[in-house]
């Protein structure tokens, strides 16, 4: 698999240099996804810009790849403009996926990802400190 990687606080972005995710790529795919997690990578973000397509293992792989990140509560999101790509990748009915067209609006997406993540939290923190917010004393 051809890719280039950047590493931030926050995320990890691949910027896959292959026209289509078959062979030995998404074997590779995956094994990369360990590596990134392993790390403490929970947000990953694939600029899939020159795929024009996604063989069934393929599928697999971004399908295990968002479980994991999911179960991380991460996010993954795949960045392509190639609305053929779009709509195939919406038919194989992968639960929460994020496909965005740019990769700016894919790291916002992460941010907003870690934000929600953030309020949830302390909005757990809260009730299990046993607050009452929200209830009228009357």
């Amino acid at each position: 698999m051809t890719y280039t990687i950047e590493k931030n606080e926050q995320y990890a972005l691949i910027r896959l240099a292959e026209s289509a995710i078959e062979g030995e790529v998404p074997q590779d795919f995956e094994a990369l996804s360990r590596v990134l997690f392993r790390e403490g990578y929970s947000n990953i973000i694939v600029d899939m810009e020159p795929v024009l397509s996604v063989d069934p293992a393929g599928v697999s792989t971004i399908r295990k790849i968002n479980r994991q990140c999911t179960n991380e509560v991460g996010l993954l999101v795949l960045v392509t403009q190639n609305d053929d790509l779009i709509e195939f990748l919406d038919t194989a009915h992968i639960s929460d996926l994020t496909i965005l067209p740019t990769v700016e609006e894919a790291i916002d997406a992460v941010f907003m990802n870690e934000l929600e993540n953030d309020f949830r939290s302390e909005s757990d923190d809260e009730y299990d400190a046993g607050g009452s917010i929200g209830r009228d004393e009357a």
